[in-house]
């Protein structure tokens, strides 16, 4: 499908793969989207900044990249860095549309209805879109579908009309004439208020009072504060709403000068906050930020998940919002077709974009139409000189998420000598094109069955959310691939059950990403304590930080924490005692706050049947300060300290101490040995048993905590 990217500030449009549609997802056919000419504008020319200055507006982010290279180097840090600023990036989040395909858990949407749909990085300007439902809202029968793709627009200027409340017959000055401010003004004399309307260009303003607002000004022209005044019978208004957008703080300023005491300044656009208290002060105004299409923005739940907020209590969502934007358009109370400018085929998206970015009065809505017969492809063709290697091992991968691309592709490349990076799945097709053209792929898709059914792919690393991983290695196992599972294994005693019946039945090689066991710390400490005479006493420590509760690690996709993360540390146990367990207790805090959760703060001890007693101190209450992970092992009168994968004590021998100046914890050597068993062993660098005894007990920990 064509699909319109952003790179270094330029607009390119290219051919990606379409998406695959969601449990919880609508499956869109783009009619028509509508371009942002501020938002989306202003985006393109950040994106060709140099990376100095994107520094200098995020400083926040120097200090991530300041971590990740003391914890892993420069090299991994110049990866990660590179991976986010050098991909193309989808725009747009206006569009509309027919629907082709509904989610399994989408009950109200059918095939053939019209749709209207809303969210930066899903309703792109694309041929294809998969949209979850609480972003997308049926469009009237008798409403044409470019005046429906406005959608988004819309619902962010009803939502700044909302939050200024205005009562019937007040004073509302709206400051800032762009296509927010002309759907706000038209929304707030639909409401019965008196508007007056102020923008530098005059054009802007003149379309504004064709539209039906009883005055308009231009600064330029006109003393503002003194029209307004004079405007609203001496008093000052009762509300502004700012839809302008400068880093300029003057304007809300003037806002507050323009108020009546005890009046309302809603901030809609992005402008300066260098208040003047005194105005503020004296009038005891209320200075509002207006939060994009409603309530539900920005929620994860609420917009991925479909969980709806009680209709009586939050009585406008941005669904709602967006439905009540059509209605209006519908019942002709907003006359959008004058702001309607110009129409292109998406074929000259850049034109249209570099017309924009010409100084002067731009149009107030640009449009992009799309071909109605546009064909459905979920792959798409890379390479076609890639090669099939016959002494390599030609590997697809599902799910290229940042850890894939931080770790796992560029281990994969170093080690060119094994493996051949054949394929690439992931749910963004233009994630998945990228790192395809990147590493010299074949073919890049959105749909993993794509891979499974190809018969040169040899092996399969997953690497999607933990809920997927049981079923596609499953489905790659009985597709006869070696399959290579990021942890966890399972989230559950029924998936792995299924699992290992499949792994048994097909005899395919198959790997768990437990890495640790695989570091060079892990294998010097095995020697040590090679030739043990008694059990030890393992005590591990994780300082595994705060993830707030709502990320998707807490939820059904991640299974939680202990099953997500723990199990590495029950394999290394697993790993240096080779013992089969005895017995699982474990316990966790009663937490007195809502934000920390019980499963994410627990000690749990494993008791394995030589006699050894593991220790796992599992805590996201700690700081950063201190490093994440430290093993204290006791055995036959020797102590051995592991610190974070970067440093080994060991005392009561004459064996070296090591360290190293970047933590080594074995991604890249659990690689090789996985290349080794496919070619040379029985394809299990990890004994079965041992991946099934170390999902198993967290599957124990998880009921116990």
């Amino acid at each position: 499908m064509k699909q319109i990217l952003v790179s270094k500030g330029s607009i390119k449009v290219e051919d990606v793969p379409a998406p695959l549609v969601g449990d919880q997802e609508i499956l869109i056919q783009v009619h028509y989207s509508c371009i942002s000419t501020g938002t989306e504008v202003a985006g393109v020319k950040s994106s060709g900044e140099s990376l100095y200055k994107k520094a200098l507006k995020k400083p926040q982010n120097v200090k991530k990249v300041l971590e990740i290279i003391r914890k892993q180097g420069l090299k991994k840090a110049i990866v990660r860095v590179k991976n986010k600023i050098d991909i193309a990036k989808p725009i747009g989040y206006s569009a509309s549309g027919i629907v082709l395909e509904v989610g399994s858990k989408v009950k109200d949407i059918k095939q053939g209805d019209r749709a209207a749909c809303a969210g930066a990085g899903i309703a792109n300007h694309a041929e294809f879109i998969a949209v979850p439902r609480n972003l997308m809202v049926k469009v009237p029968q008798d409403l044409p579908l470019d005046i429906a793709s406005t959608v988004t627009l819309g619902s962010i200027s009803m939502q700044g009309v909302r939050r200024a409340d205005p009562r019937l017959g007040e004073y509302v000055a709206v400051i800032g004439l762009g296509i927010l401010g002309q759907l706000t003004s038209q929304m707030l004399k639909a409401n019965g208020s008196k508007v007056i309307g102020i923008d530098i260009d005059r054009k802007r303003v003149d379309i504004a009072l064709s539209l039906g607002i009883d005055r308009g000004l231009n600064p330029g022209e006109d003393n503002i504060i003194d029209e307004v005044i004079g405007f609203s019978d001496g008093f000052g208004v009762d509300s502004v709403i700012i839809t302008a957008s400068t880093e300029n703080s003057e304007i809300i300023n003037q806002a507050m000068e323009m108020c009546r005491k005890k009046g309302r300044v809603v901030i809609v656009g992005a402008v300066g906050l260098n208040l003047r208290r005194e105005e503020f002060y004296k009038k005891e105004l209320d200075v509002l930020i207006s939060t994009s299409y409603g309530p539900g923005r920005y929620d994860e739940q609420y917009e991925l998940y479909g969980k709806d907020y009680p209709y009586a209590y939050i009585r406008w969502t941005e669904n709602r919002n967006m439905e009540e934007y059509l209605c209006l358009l519908k019942d002709k109370k907003i006359n959008i077709k004058p702001l309607i400018e110009k129409v292109y085929p998406i074929e000259n998206a850049s034109k249209a974009y570099e017309e924009l970015k010409i100084g002067g009065s731009r149009p107030l809505i640009v449009l992009l139409e799309y071909n109605k017969e546009s064909v459905l492809e979920r792959k798409t063709i890379v390479s076609t000189t890639k090669k099939i290697s016959k002494e390599k091992i030609n590997v697809a991968l599902i799910g290229a998420g940042g850890f894939a691309k931080g770790t796992h592709l560029p281990n994969l490349k170093k080690l060119n000598n094994f493996y051949n990076i054949y394929a690439i799945s992931d749910k963004d097709g233009n994630n998945a094109k990228s790192i395809a053209k990147e590493y010299g792929s074949s073919y890049a898709t959105t749909d993993f069955r794509e891979v499974l059914k190809d018969k040169n792919v040899n092996m399969a690393i997953i690497a999607t959310r933990h809920n997927l991983h049981t079923q596609i290695s499953i489905e790659a196992a009985k597709a006869g691939k070696a399959v290579f599972v990021e942890k966890p294994m399972a989230l559950n005693g029924g998936e792995l059950k299924k699992l290992v019946q499949v792994l048994e039945e097909t005899k395919v090689p198959f790997m768990v990403g437990f890495n640790r066991r695989f570091s060079s710390y892990a294998q010097r400490i095995k020697e040590v304590i090679g030739n043990r005479q008694n059990p030890m006493i393992i005590n591990y420590r994780m300082n595994a930080g705060f993830i707030p509760k709502e990320h998707w690690v807490h939820t059904e996709e991640g299974g939680g924490r202990n099953i997500g993360e723990a199990c590495h540390i029950y394999d290394l146990f697993n790993f240096l005692t080779e013992s089969e367990n005895e017995s699982v207790s474990a316990s966790s805090i009663n937490p007195k706050t809502e934000n920390y959760a019980r499963n994410d703060n627990f000690v749990a001890i494993i008791k394995y049947k030589d006699g050894s007693v593991c220790n796992l101190v599992y805590t996201s209450l700690g700081t950063k300060e201190v490093t994440k992970e430290q093993m204290d092992i006791y055995v036959d009168g020797k102590i051995i300290h592991l610190n974070d994968y970067k440093e080994l004590e060991i005392f009561g021998t004459k064996i070296k101490n090591m360290g190293t100046k970047v933590q080594h914890k074995g991604h890249y050597e659990e690689m090789i040995q996985f290349a080794k068993s496919i070619k040379e062993g029985d394809g299990y660098p990890i004994p079965l048993w041992q991946l099934i005894q170390a999902t198993n007990i967290s599957f124990e920990v998880e009921e116990k905590i």
